[in-house]
């Protein structure tokens, strides 16, 4: 997965033009962004190109990153925040309208995630996609004799202490609304309480809640069942053969993760230009081989030469799948908290 990508003579040579016209030689950029979610050598690169210092910070949830970015500490330049968590951003005036004249590589991201993404960012202001996919089941097939196409399974009380179940509250009240049969956005109460009632059921065959920790505990052969983002399904299958990944029929999230720039970034111009440089297809493309991440780029996607990889059914999931996925939309503040109250209830916290 973390091959190094050997970048073409002819863009080697337009780096080295740019960096004698546009060196910014001492000046930096901010640059708050998700664990593991960049290849390391696209931060040299840009440094070198540009010669603007990346000051690079990493975060594991939307919850975690959204309170440094409101409390103002830390002025953050690019921030890559969740659908729903931009839209919040967006709401509650923390971030600010991107200048698209400094980002022309913006050309390159495809109308169908624009579309997707001007329901959180009516407009596409705001925002410019990073990566996408969606949530499912990864399970060992050593270990599961049945076929896996339904959220039920990990509820199956056969699985007791094979499952590990997201750590994360909209994700995990996605995954029960869903299997209930209902909006995973939905704001009723008694459906929400419904939901509750049927992850504390589930809370007992639990092994543990989980985030990035899944990918490991799976490849290692620690458990059945996982609930994982598909990039990381893609990686787990590499690692072990034993792995599969399935979005269940009920459905369930599509997500798109977007750079933003917050309102009090000191470094506006800079920030373009690392958002430029991350949309360009031969970056996008050694990002999405990196992290294993679905691109919205698709002139990284074109740029792909492993057919196997390109038509991936994981990567790029057929119009059937994604017609059965919703995008989160943010609840507002009192529904949201409503939500994180319920989930510390189900897990006795």
């Amino acid at each position: 997965m973390k091959k190094l990508f050997a970048l073409s003579t002819l863009l080697m040579l337009t780096i080295a033009v740019l960096s004698a016209c546009s060196n910014k030689e001492g000046e930096k950029v901010f640059v708050y962004n998700w664990g593991e979610y960049i290849d390391e050598d696209v931060i040299a690169l840009f440094e070198e190109e540009t010669g603007i210092q990346v000051i690079y910070e990493e975060f594991e949830q939307n919850e975690d990153m959204y309170p440094k970015i409101e409390s103002g500490a830390v002025n953050y330049d690019v921030v890559c925040p969740s659908d729903y968590m931009v839209q919040k951003m967006i709401e509650n005036d923390l971030v600010q309208e991107i200048n698209f004249d400094n980002i022309p590589n913006f050309k390159y991201i495809d109308s169908t995630y624009l579309e997707s993404a001007s329901e959180f960012d009516p407009g596409n202001k705001y925002s410019v996609p990073y990566t996408w996919g969606t949530v499912g089941i990864l399970y060992n097939k050593t270990k599961v004799d049945e076929p896996v196409d339904s959220w039920d399974i990990i509820f199956d009380e056969k699985y007791q202490g094979e499952i590990l179940m997201i750590d994360s509250v909209r994700d995990a009240f996605a995954i029960a609304l869903k299997y209930l049969g209902y909006d995973l956005n939905t704001t009723n109460e008694a459906e929400l309480e419904e939901a509750k009632a049927l992850l504390k059921k589930q809370y007992p065959l639990v092994q543990a809640y989980v985030v990035d920790q899944v990918r490991d505990k799976m490849i290692g052969d620690e458990a059945a069942l996982g609930v994982i983002y598909s990039g990381e399904a893609i990686y787990t299958s590499r690692e072990n053969p034993n792995l599969e990944y399935v979005v269940p029929k009920e459905g369930s999230n599509v997500w798109i993760d977007a750079w933003v720039i917050p309102k009090n970034s000191k470094n506006k111009e800079n920030a373009e230009a690392f958002i430029n440089f991350m949309c360009d297809p031969e970056i996008a493309l050694k990002n999405f081989e990196y992290i294993t991440y679905s691109t919205p780029n698709f002139g990284a996607w074109e740029l792909i030469e492993d057919e196997e990889v390109k038509n991936s059914p994981v990567a790029f999931p057929s119009q059937e799948v994604l017609d059965r996925c919703t995008a989160y939309r943010y609840l507002g503040e009192e529904m949201e908290s409503n939500y994180i109250q319920k989930w510390n209830e189900v897990k006795g916290e």
